[in-house]
């Protein structure tokens, strides 16, 4: 029995290597929210460092680097005297009308209220004072208090040098402090014109 009917060979299905006709390609097309959702677009990893903040150090005045030391000499001076009544006899000798030796008057006491009242002074004249006087005062001043505070320690045992090397040695430190910041004073150069004649100079322009 004959079939009658086509057959394919194999060389049909492939694709003619001489066929002058060029292939077409076509783009692929955009995704749709239909064919899934988006995958978001990966970014460089930053890395974040805090930068350290430092602490302000504004200048301080001379001013109040004078006030400061002489108010602290003034608490030196207080707690120093109050802590010498502990000491044994102290009581007794003022009891018995004696003070360091000398007899308790009434010029004895002046003299005492009026070399405790210089220091607590010079903490108002510190930063009051014009700056030309103002120094002058402070190096005259903390000059004589630097002997006047060793004068505490004269006729003392050396059982209490060391209470007494303590007090005395921070005074003085504190008066140096207040001789060497007046010493060194900041300045400002002049105006060699001077005020007058900047005014008559504006007056002139005008």
């Amino acid at each position: 029995m004959l079939v009658t009917g086509t057959s394919s060979s194999p060389s049909d299905d492939r694709t003619d290597e001489n066929d002058p006709t060029p292939c077409v390609c076509t783009s692929q097309p955009a995704a749709t929210p239909a064919d899934g959702p988006l995958l978001p677009k990966e970014e460089p990893m930053t890395i974040q460092t805090k930068t350290p903040t430092l602490l302000a150090n504004p200048p301080v005045p001379v001013q109040v680097k004078l006030a400061a030391a002489w108010t602290s000499i003034m608490f030196l001076y207080i707690y120093v005297d109050y802590f010498h009544l502990y000491k044994p006899g102290t009581v007794d000798n003022i009891l018995a009308g004696v003070v360091f030796e000398f007899d308790i008057s009434a010029t004895l006491l002046t003299v005492m209220l009026a070399s405790m009242a210089i220091p607590a002074l010079m903490v108002m004249l510190s930063v009051t004072l014009p700056a030309r006087v103002n120094r002058a005062t402070n190096l005259v001043v903390a000059s004589l208090y630097i002997p006047y505070s060793a004068f505490n320690a004269v006729g003392e045992s050396w059982e209490w040098a060391s209470f007494y090397g303590l007090s005395i040695g921070i005074e003085v430190l504190l008066l140096a402090f207040i001789v060497r910041s007046a010493w060194t004073w900041p300045r400002t150069p002049a105006d060699p014109a001077g005020p007058a004649t900047t005014g008559l100079r504006q007056d002139l322009r005008q």
